[in-house]
């Protein structure tokens, strides 16, 4: 599926991160996936969240610099060689890989990524 993802740029500070969940617990957003890119003078927090644009709005309200992306959410199962699968079809068909990030639990993999296609991505995924 096609989900909306939150991306927020913090300075690499310490304090920065409370900064941000602070402001979604205040506003009663749950996070329920996150990925943490940095680089020696700032950071990528990129989320999936319950409500998207109160989340957007709160940290734009305190000077946060935000973006909105879509992205695919794919679940597989969780054995060898399954992701690479994934990745060989998105390859084979030109579709670029941005980056990834995801968990597993219980058998099953979470995968979100950021894709070229997000639309056509899903199609070929359904299909293997």
């Amino acid at each position: 599926m096609v989900i909306k993802q939150l991306s927020v740029f913090l300075q690499n500070e310490q304090g920065r991160l409370e900064e941000v969940t602070g402001i979604l617990y205040k506003n009663g957003i749950n996070i329920s996936a996150l990925s943490i890119a940095e680089t020696e003078e700032y950071g990528i927090l990129r989320m999936i969240v319950s409500d998207i644009d109160k989340a957007s709005a709160a940290l734009r309200n305190e000077d946060f610099s935000v973006k909105i992306s879509d992205v695919i959410c794919i679940e597989t199962p969780d054995i060898p060689g399954e992701l690479h699968k994934y990745i060989q079809i998105l390859s084979r068909a030109g579709i670029n890989l941005s980056y990834m990030y995801g968990y597993s639990d219980a058998g099953t993999a979470r995968l979100i990524m950021k894709v070229s296609d997000p639309e056509k991505a899903l199609e070929l995924l359904k299909l293997k």
